[in-house]
This record gives structure tokens, sequence and C-alpha cells, in this order.
């Protein structure tokens, strides 16, 4: 039976890189659409567009080589000396070496945060800059296997390369944001009413075209950031499907999403920043309720499922409730 797992989970893995890619596709026509509209009615043509992605890019560009260590010291985090670490560490830098061995990635940073509830994260601009953090409340209250799953998931985000196609996302949703901001700001400064002067070279194409413009300046970063979220949530289920190919023990994983969801403690660094960084949101109101379009995980229900459909295809049966 073991030999259908492999088919089961690849294909887990390249449906969520395909989805993940279509949306991110998505995302463009959206900035080319509101750019190009917006660019034809205010006279500016591209420019707006070039500088606003231009703009976002050189954020963006700070966070890419600054924004780990600012993670880092927002949680809270200490460094954990890999070659020798306290013993209670121990097993965790272990095991963050083992299944970096298996995804064949260089090793890490490790970081500890110091609270009880129990979360991890991985961060970093690629596999030879990245780091893995675990909370107190992590190591304490998982058992070797469940750690082993959620170290997988997180390893599989810098294998994966989520945090640079994260920052990819980032760019374009960014650079709507500025572009729609600067469109408003642009037509409440009067700047529509003098392009509406025009109409005698444009009829009334271009008074609909401005109409146009005026409601995808609205509406644009909604739905980039609707896809934003989605993009994030098809990358968790993709580092849940490549822990299982790293642990071969999908039940491990599925064990530990429980415990971590079930937890009463509150992980109280994590802010709406970083909460899509960890591997269950901290940030939990409506999780047990709905899958929110605005929820950057999938829901944790479905992904014990999937993580439980997996292992029935590798001959694992779930333990007792």
């Amino acid at each position: 039976m073991s030999a259908t797992a492999p088919t089961t989970f690849f294909r887990e893995i390249d449906r969520n890189r395909r989805r993940s890619w279509v949306l991110v596709a998505v995302v463009i026509v959206v900035l080319a659409a509101t750019g190009g509209v917006i660019g034809y009615s205010t006279g500016f043509g591209w420019g707006g567009v070039v500088f606003a992605f231009v703009l976002a890019s050189l954020m963006s560009i700070g966070s890419y080589f600054a924004g780990d260590a600012l993670v880092m010291a927002t949680s809270a985090a200490h460094q954990v000396d890999r070659a020798n670490p306290p013993e209670q560490y121990r097993q965790f830098v272990n095991v963050v070496e083992e299944m970096r061995l298996a995804a064949g990635l260089p090793p890490p940073r490790i970081w500890v945060i110091d609270d009880s509830a129990p979360n991890a994260f991985a961060t970093g601009r690629d596999p030879d800059h990245a780091s893995v953090a675990a909370t107190t409340g992590l190591l304490a209250k998982l058992d070797r296997e469940e750690l082993q799953g959620v170290i997988g998931h997180e390893l599989s985000h810098i294998g994966n390369l989520d945090i640079r196609f994260t920052l990819l996302v980032g760019v374009l949703v960014g650079a709507i944001a500025l572009l729609a901001d600067w469109f408003l700001r642009f037509t409440a400064w009067g700047g529509g009413r003098r392009s509406n002067s025009d109409r005698n070279g444009g009829g009334g194409a271009f008074v609909i075209l401005f109409l146009i413009a005026i409601v995808l300046a609205v509406i644009a970063p909604l739905i980039a950031r609707i896809i934003q979220a989605a993009v994030s949530r098809s990358r968790e289920s993709l580092a849940d499907a490549s822990s299982v190919e790293l642990t071969r023990n999908p039940l491990g994983l599925a064990r530990a999403l429980r415990t971590i969801s079930d937890d009463p403690d509150v992980l109280e660094v994590a802010n709406r920043a970083t909460q899509h960084l960890y591997i269950v949101n901290p940030i939990k109101s409506f999780e047990a309720r709905a899958k929110s379009l605005w929820d950057t995980h999938p829901p944790i229900g479905e992904r014990i499922a999937a993580l439980e459909a997996i292992a029935g295809q590798m001959g694992q049966l779930p333990g007792p409730a």
C-alpha cells in the first residue's frame, strides 16, 4: 500500500504549486488592468504604474535583507548555539539537523521564543540565510514525532522558497495598493475634474473609463489582499504535504496541528504582521467556525483530514482521539 502514498502527496504538492502560480498570475492581471485604466484616464500612461511598482520593490528589498532580523526581534527570540545547545534544546537541535539533512538544505539558524503557547515558524530570504524558531511551549508539549512533523513543515517552507514567493506576491500587492492610493488622492485633489475637461476629444468613452478606474482603485487592493491570503493558504498546504515527504509520518504532523490549535495559551509576541509565518495562525478568533477569505491558513480540520487521508494511503491508522 505504501507504493501509492508518494503519488498522493506529490499530487498534492503539484496541485498547490500550480494554484499558487495561477493566483500570482491573477495578481499580475489585476495590477496590469488597474495600472492601464488609471494611466490612460489620468494621462500619465504607464509611468504611474512603473513608479508604484518601483516604490513597492524598494520597500520590499529592505524587508528581503533585514526582515528576518526584525521578525526575530519582534518575537523576542534568542538564538541557540547549534554546536553546543543547552540540554533543554538538544532534541530541538537534533530534529532540525535530521530534517534539514532529509531535505538537503544548509543548516538554518535556530531560535527559541520563551512562550508557553506552542507554535513555530521559519523565515529568511533563501535556504542559505534561513532561520527556524519554536516556542518553549512547543518543545515542552510535543513528542519527538510531532516535533519532526512541525520542523519538516517549516523546513519545507525554506526548501520550497515560500518566503521568496511570498515576497513576490507582496511586491505586486504593494504596487496595487500604492497605485490605487495615488489615483484616489489625485482624484480628490481635482485631477479627475481636470482630466474630464478633455471630454471633447475623448467623448463618453473617456468618462466611462474614468469611472471604471475609480471602481478598480477601490476594489483592486481588496482583491489583491484576498489573493495574497489564498496564496498563503496554498503554501501552507504545500508545506504540510512536503513535511510528509520528509518524515513519512503524516499522523505525527496531524497530532501536532491538533495540539497547537487546541492549546488555550495565547502567543503574546504574535501580531497581524507576523501571524502568517506560524504553522498555526496564533490569532485564531474564527479558526474553528469558518474559512474566511482573509485567513492566511487553511482550517485546521481540513489540514488534519488531508494528512489522515495520506496516512490511509500509506497504510497508517490514526490513534484514538
